[in-house]
């Protein structure tokens, strides 16, 4: 039998699913509220977490409207959501570092453990990994979910929601510690998205100066503007090229060319134009993701020695991620502008999707009755 305390919940487990025709709602999903009340269908090392939090991604709108990203696609119905917090309802016996009651952030996936990138720690490359919201994976947008204990992490009284956004930290962490960003870099963050904006919020935190974040959109840039008053915003004109981009970033940042470039977004021309704006012997780190196959400077690259290195998710970030929330040095609260119920989900997706809406990080909360 489980440990649980679940006798009291009564609502029944929902999911925010998709499929390949793009339609999007909401339906009931598995484990079902009979096997949470009584704890019933745990593996060994699992736990039964109730869902508190959870941040729509860019990539769960992608899987949405387009079906796929990559070689990802969406090829049934499928549950979206992969960045969530809740609190554990049950355990399998085998489990001691958690208990029912604990308040958690969830690592959305789970890896073999056994193939070279898992031996060697670095996990996100696992060859038989199955991550949460990747088809054919079901994601996290439910009321309850099974998941090993092992990827669970304990938040203590932060708040569900900044658990939640632990998720995309860890994916700017990531990006931080391989691209090698030091104390006083000039650096250039390409994007002012949910990810582009923790990532300045980590530059910041690091000390890297000057700071120079781009964007399309004027009021993302003027929301990183409040985020970081000492960033310097750059907003992409459409019919520029990259050549004449990287001249005017070079200029906001005082002359002085960016060592790193941050780029949050995956879109070729602003590959490009980072390309053409580090200097000598830089580095263009590539978070974002785009399309299969792209067109790239390359000769600007092998001339100018510059490092051009792409990033995959993240491994061994959430402890780090969590110290920094606790202890204030990276303030996430302000990056949520849109929260509601999972009733109410696929209004909330039309939000995240719409740009008209000023939207930058909206939240899928469902309270249950513990």
């Amino acid at each position: 039998m489980s440990t649980t305390t679940t006798t009291t919940i009564s609502k029944s487990n929902v999911g925010v699913y998709t499929n390949p025709a793009h339609d999007l709602w909401i339906a009931e999903s598995k484990p079902t509220l009979e096997e949470v009340k009584k704890g019933e269908g745990l593996k060994d090392g699992e736990v039964t977490i109730a869902i508190k939090s959870t941040g729509i991604c860019g990539s769960d709108v992608h899987f949405w409207h387009a079906g796929r990203i990559g070689p990802m696609i969406v090829e049934d119905t499928h549950i979206l959501g992969h960045e969530s917090a809740g609190v554990i309802l049950a355990v399998h016996p085998s489990v001691t570092s958690l208990k029912p009651g604990d308040r958690v952030a969830i690592e959305p996936n789970i890896i073999c453990g056994q193939c070279e990138p898992c031996l060697t720690g670095r996990y996100n490359g696992c060859e038989k990994v199955e991550f949460l919201s990747t088809p054919p994976f079901h994601g996290l947008l439910r009321r309850y979910v099974n998941h090993p204990a092992v990827w669970c992490h304990k938040i203590g009284d932060m708040s569900y929601e900044n658990g939640s956004m632990l998720e995309p930290l860890s994916v700017a962490l990531a990006g931080m510690e391989r691209s090698g960003v030091r104390l006083g870099d000039p650096v250039l963050i390409c994007g002012a998205g949910p990810i582009g904006l923790v990532t300045l919020l980590c530059c910041n935190a690091a000390g890297a100066e000057p700071m120079v974040i781009t964007d399309i959109d004027e009021g993302r840039l003027k929301f990183a503007k409040e985020l970081v008053p000492r960033a310097r915003l750059y907003k992409v004109e459409r019919g520029v090229t990259p050549e004449q981009a990287s001249e005017d970033i070079i200029k906001l940042g005082g002359n002085v060319k960016p060592s790193v470039a941050l780029e949050c977004t995956g879109v070729e021309s602003s590959i490009a134009s980072a390309i053409w704006s580090v200097k000598f012997g830089g580095k263009v780190f590539v978070i974002g993701v785009g399309k299969s196959e792209m067109s790239i400077p390359f000769m600007r690259l092998s001339t100018q020695e510059i490092d051009l290195q792409f990033q995959y998710r993240y491994s061994n970030t959430w402890p780090r991620a969590i110290r920094l929330v606790e202890s204030g040095v990276i303030d996430l609260k302000r990056l949520v502008t849109h929260r509601f119920d999972i009733e109410d989900a696929v209004k909330a997706f039309g939000t995240a999707a719409d740009p008209k809406t000023g939207a930058i990080k909206v939240q899928i909360q469902s309270e249950v009755d513990i």
